[in-house]
């Protein structure tokens, strides 16, 4: 959860992915922080993911993205892993570059 922590920690984010799970904002005393994007991806099945929590944290911030993933595989998109899924794995990449070109 580092990456979370430091988009809403840290003055200057310019936007966060989350990849395979997220923790409710209040984890780090401090709500999401206005007018920074947000896009989190997990799978749909995945207990570690936390499909639910991903679903409350981007109801709570204003224009984030939440992408579900069909499967129960955590690091899907770790093609050096044996839970590795390409067609996941070329979507993910996929969306997170049109988040980053549109943030950047």
């Amino acid at each position: 959860m580092p990456a979370q922590q430091l988009a809403q920690t840290r003055p200057g984010a310019r936007g966060a992915v989350l990849m395979n799970g997220c923790v409710p904002p209040e984890e780090f005393g401090t709500p999401w922080p206005a007018g920074v994007p947000l896009q989190v991806h997990t799978r749909a099945g995945d207990e570690l993911g936390d499909a639910d929590v991903a679903q409350q944290v981007v109801a709570a911030v204003d224009g984030a993205q939440l992408f579900l993933y069909p499967g129960d595989r955590h690091l899907f998109a770790d093609d050096s892993l044996p839970d590795f899924d390409a067609t996941a794995a070329a979507l993910l990449e996929q969306r997170v570059h049109e988040f980053l070109d549109r943030v950047g």
